[in-house]
C-alpha cells in the first residue's frame, strides 16, 4: 500500500518538499526552544556546580549570591575555619562588568573572584592555558569572549593577562566569565575616580571626628590616607565552605545558622534558588513559547493534509468506483500524512545540527528530546491524517461517473 501514497507523492513531489522544508522550520523552532530551555538551567547553575562548595554562606535573611544581593565581611571565612568539620573556606564575589576589548568593541561579561591561593581555578574546565598562579593581574576568560591567551585587557586601572581560557563558563544572562583572584575583584569593585576617593575621605573624616575614634590620633590618620575605601576591608558576597570528607553537611549547617548574621545554603539549594528563581520568568516563556508552536505545527499539518486530501476527491471518488476498499483509502492518506512528518522531523534536525551552534546562547538538545519531539510529531501526523480522512470518506463515486 504504501507504492500508492509514494506514487501520489511523486505525481507533486516539488509541492511535497516544499510543504516538508516549511513544517521543518517550523519544528527546528520548537527544538530550539527546547535546547535554549535546557542551556538555560546549565548556564544558570555552571558556577555553583564548578565551584563545588559544599555549604554557601551569606548575608543572614538573604539568597544570595545569585538570587539577591549579599555582603558578608571576608574575616568571616576565617571564622568559619575554625568551625569543626570544615576543611576550606574561600570568599567569593562577583559583578558584572562592561569594557571595550582591545578591538574597541564594548565587552560585557561577569567577573568572579577566586580566593587565591586556596582557589586558583583548578576546577575550571579549561580549554587552553593553565589557572592563576599569581594573586594580581591574571585572567582566566571563557572562549566566548573571544580573548585569546597572552591577550592584554584592562578592566578600570589595572592590565591583566589571560592566562587560561574555559569553555562554557557564563553567567545565567548569558554572559561569559572572567575569572580573577578575589583581591583583584575587591578592588575592581571599589575603584574610584581620585575625585570621588577625596570626597569619601573627607566624609570619613567627619564621621570618625565625630565618633570616639575622633579621639585617637592614630585612627584620625589612617582613615586620612588616600585609597582606603574603608577602615575594614571591603565584603564578599558569600563564603563557600568545604567539608572534611565524611562530614554531615545537614549538622555543621545546624551549628552554622546558630549565628546571627549569616544564612547558610547547601549547593542544591543554591541551584534551586537560581532555577526557580533567577531564570524561572524566562524559563516558563519558553515552555509556553514551545507549547504554542506545537500547536501551531499540529494545525498546520491538519490544513495542509485536508488540503491534500480535496486535491484528489476525483482520484478518491474513482477509487471507491473501482472497488477499493475503504482500508486502503484510509492507509494511503496516513501514509502521506507520516512521510509528511518524518521528512519535516529530519529537516529540522538538519537544520539545528547547522545554525544551534551559532546561536548566541548556549543550545542543549539531548536524543531524549528529539525523541520526544519524534513522538510529538508522530501524534501531529495521525491527527492531521484524521482530519484528512473524514474528508476523504466523503468522496461520492456517483460524481465520477456524472463527470
Amino acid at each position: 500500500m504504501m507504492d500508492l501514497a509514494v506514487r501520489d507523492i511523486r505525481h507533486d513531489l516539488g509541492r511535497f518538499v516544499l510543504t516538508a522544508l516549511g513544517l521543518g522550520m517550523l519544528l527546528s523552532v520548537v527544538l530550539a526552544m527546547t535546547g535554549i530551555y535546557n542551556g538555560m538551567v546549565v548556564d544558570a547553575t555552571v558556577l555553583p556546580d564548578t565551584l563545588g562548595a559544599d555549604l554557601w554562606v551569606v548575608q543572614r535573611d538573604t539568597k544570595g549570591p545569585f538570587a539577591e544581593s549579599s555582603r558578608v565581611p571576608l574575616r568571616l571565612a576565617e571564622r568559619l575555619r575554625a568551625v569543626p568539620g570544615v576543611s576550606r573556606t574561600r570568599g567569593y564575589v562577583s559583578f558584572n562588568v562592561q569594557e571595550s576589548g582591545p578591538d574597541g568593541k564594548v565587552q560585557r561579561f561577569m567577573l568572579a573572584g577566586l580566593s587565591w591561593p586556596d582557589d586558583t581555578g583548578d576546577r575550571l574546565q579549561l580549554a587552553q592555558g593553565r589557572p592563576l598562579r599569581a594573586p594580581h593581574y591574571e585572567i582566566v576568560a571563557d572562549a566566548s569572549l573571544g580573548l585569546p591567551l597572552s591577550t592584554q585587557l584592562r578592566i578600570g586601572r589595572d592590565l591583566f593577562t589571560v592566562v587560561g581560557v574555559t569553555s562554557g563558563m557564563v553567567s545565567s544572562g548569558g554572559d561569559p566569565i572572567l575569572f580573577v583572584s578575589v583581591a583583584d575583584a575587591l578592588n575592581i569593585q571599589n575603584d574610584l575616580s581620585n575625585e570621588a576617593l577625596r570626597l569619601e575621605g573627607e566624609a570619613r573624616l567627619a564621621r570618625i571626628r565625630r565618633s570616639e575614634y575622633g579621639r585617637d590620633p592614630a585612627s584620625l590618620a589612617r582613615a586620612g590616607q588616600p585609597g582606603l575605601p574603608a577602615l575594614t576591608p571591603p565584603p564578599v558576597n558569600a563564603v563557600l565552605v568545604d567539608l572534611e570528607p565524611g562530614q554531615d553537611a545537614a549538622g555543621v549547617r545546624e551549628r552554622l545558622e546558630q549565628w546571627p548574621d549569616i544564612s547558610v545554603y547547601t549547593l542544591d539549594e543554591q541551584r534551586g534558588l537560581l532555577v526557580r528563581g533567577v531564570i524561572d520568568r524566562a524559563r516558563r516563556q519558553i515552555g509556553l513559547f514551545r507549547a504554542l508552536l506545537v500547536a501551531i505545527s499540529a494545525i498546520v499539518m491538519g490544513l495542509i493534509v485536508y488540503t491534500m486530501t480535496l486535491d484528489k476527491m476525483h482520484s478518491l471518488a474513482l477509487l471507491k468506483l473501482l472497488g477499493a476498499r475503504r482500508r486502503v483509502i484510509l492507509r494511503l492518506i496516513l501514509e502521506q500524512s507520516l512521510l509528511l512528518g518524518l521528512l519535516s522531523f529530519f529537516v529540522a534536525l538538519l537544520i539545528g545540527e547547522l545554525l544551534f551552534g551559532q546561536f548566541p546562547r548556549r543550545v542543549l538538545v539531548a536524543d531524549g528530546d528529539r525523541l520526544s519531539l519524534a513522538a510529538v510529531v508522530a501524534g501531529i501526523s495521525v491527527a492531521a491524517g484524521v482530519v484528512g480522512l473524514r474528508k476523504a470518506m466523503t468522496a461520492d463515486p456517483n460524481q465520477v461517473l456524472a463527470s
